[in-house]
């Protein structure tokens, strides 16, 4: 059994790349160049995710999990919920002239 969500968030959810930024890259030392060297990536790379201009993909998820110990899931998820969010302000207007189906 679940219980249906019909709340609107009014806060846009957060970033990885702020998350990374924020969190992560001060608790772990880092720098845009060291984390760039560590996820074998390059450093434009990194500093667009952490400027929030880039998004994780699945490649950089498992890069990410693999060093932070934690999942991709963790990763895909907060992009997911940024991207929803982006996605529903974006066609907001487009979506309210859709009637839901009802069940036969």
């Amino acid at each position: 059994m679940s219980i249906l969500n019909n709340r609107v968030r009014m806060v846009r959810p957060t970033h990885p790349g702020e998350m990374l930024r924020e969190d992560f890259v001060p608790e772990y030392g880092l720098t845009v160049s060291s984390l760039a060297r560590a996820l074998e990536v390059s450093r434009q790379s990194v500093n667009e995710l952490l400027r929030e201009r880039r998004a994780v993909s699945p490649e950089m998820a498992l890069r990410l999990a693999r060093l932070f110990g934690n999942s991709p899931e963790f990763w895909l998820n907060a992009q997911h919920a940024v991207d929803l969010w982006d996605a529903a302000r974006n066609i907001e207007g487009e979506i309210e002239g859709i009637l839901p189906l009802s069940g036969a």
